[in-house]
């Protein structure tokens, strides 16, 4: 009973770290396209219930899908710009016509995505890990100074909570060992959340009107419609969030030591492409892996599937039970942020051990290295960079993550893949002469 008990605390402690990502995707979406207060609150719900789906289907292994790794699934935020537009532009329908199109896209495909593997050395996927860490932690330091457009970004209130709750993360690190540990994320989320409430920085008002209880209902914004354009678009945001999704899958693998073979890739594909279909038949969102929990698994030495399993139980549990779901929505913004140092950071930390391993004193992994870290950090602090470019293009431009991958990616093609093959046959006939 006590180990479960465990477990369920570094399950809860893993969907406190990707909740409030996974919940403001619906919100702003319902938001843009005209929602009631009742369609918002399914939306969110069945959000929650479906990244639990969703992240089951990942770390479930079988001999067609899930890629049997501590992987948790979210709704990806690259879609939220599109989905507004289509839904502006088409309806709402066109938007789940378009994810469930794509989803299927991504099922049949899964094998030829799986065939890049061998195009991801250590040197892309080390850089790619530590894009995803580097271009998270400017969410971290808005957490910090109280939210994005907040009244009192910066109040020295709101710093001192962040970093009070940092130190006693840290405190927890060093002083303790084991279980402790393990959970002192949680355990630093809620200290702070209750000297929170006594400095009156939370509202328990989401709390106090969420409902008991929520019944999922296919296709609740009626019949999905199948327009080219809207099809395309979606298509390229899942394109987009595979090369983030492989960056995961190495980080996880190289923490598991387990070397994933292409087999494996294409059956978290596979999953990723089941999930996003199940969210357009529900009305959900396309899911992809989510970074930030890569950072709790290493800072918390837990690398356990079952702990995956029970964060999905829980997440299923908050969409059906939104009362549940509300009480997680009362953390300020601030102790969040404190919480989210140690692990965007640990994600950079673990990009940078994967490198190390790389052969440095090559100038063409250094250039892979340098030009594309750079370029994920340019893209994430100067997002208004690549505005001009058409809407297509832009999807691949928009996301720090997805402009830094893309570049390891060639880069790694143009200075290693493609002179390597040049030079190979050369070789071979300087020998038979």
């Amino acid at each position: 009973m006590r180990q479960q008990l465990k477990l369920g605390a570094i399950g809860f402690q893993h969907v406190l770290a990707m909740y409030a990502g996974a919940v403001i995707v619906p919100l702003i979406v319902g938001a843009a396209l005209g929602m009631n207060e009742t369609e918002l609150t399914y939306l969110v719900s069945i959000d929650l219930l479906m990244c639990g789906i969703a992240t089951i289907l990942q770390a479930v292994s079988n001999r067609f899908f899930g890629i049997g790794l501590p992987v948790v699934l979210g709704c990806t935020f690259t879609a939220v710009a599109p989905m507004i537009s289509i839904g502006t532009s088409y309806g709402v329908s066109a938007i789940y016509g378009a994810i469930i199109a794509t989803g299927l896209f991504v099922l049949l495909f899964a094998p030829v995505f799986g065939k890049l593997i061998k195009y991801f050395p250590p040197v892309v996927t080390g850089s790619v890990v530590m894009i995803i860490g580097i271009t998270l932690i400017p969410v971290a330091m808005d957490n910090i100074a109280g939210g994005a457009g907040s009244d009192d970004y910066g109040a020295m209130s709101n710093l001192a909570l962040a970093f009070g709750v940092l130190i006693f993360i840290l405190f927890l690190q060093r002083a303790f060992t084991g279980f402790i540990r393990a959970v002192s994320i949680l355990i630093g989320l809620v200290a702070g959340t209750v000297v929170a409430a006594f400095m009156g920085m939370v509202d328990f008002t989401p709390f106090l009107t969420s409902s008991w209880f929520h019944v999922p209902k296919p296709f609740y914004f009626g019949t999905p419609t199948f327009e080219l354009a809207p099809i395309i678009t979606m298509i390229l945001v899942a394109i987009v969030s595979l090369v983030e999704s492989a960056g995961v899958y190495f980080a996880l693998g190289d923490i598991c030591n387990r070397k994933l073979t292409e087999k494996e890739v294409t059956k978290g594909y596979r999953a990723e492409g089941l999930a996003i279909i199940l969210g357009g038949i529900m009305n959900a969102f396309p899911y992809t892996t989510y970074s930030q929990n890569v950072g709790l698994i290493q800072l918390s030495g837990v690398k356990k599937r079952n702990v995956i399993f029970i964060a999905g139980g829980i997440l299923i549990a908050i969409g059906l039970v939104p009362k549940i779901g509300a009480i997680t929505t009362i953390i300020p913004e601030p102790v969040l942020g404190g919480a989210m140092v140690p692990m965007f950071g640990m994600v950079v930390a673990y990009g940078i051990k994967m490198i190390s391993a790389v052969d440095l004193k090559r100038q063409e992994n250094l250039l892979i290295v340098a030009c594309s870290v750079a370029m994920g950090l340019g893209v994430t602090v100067a997002p208004e960079l690549f505005a001009q470019f058409p809407e297509q293009i832009k999807i691949l431009t928009d996301n720090g993550i997805v402009a830094g991958s893309f570049t390891a990616f060639i880069l790694n093609l143009c200075l290693n893949e493609i002179p390597r093959k040049v030079n190979t046959p050369a070789r071979e006939g300087k020998l038979a002469s």
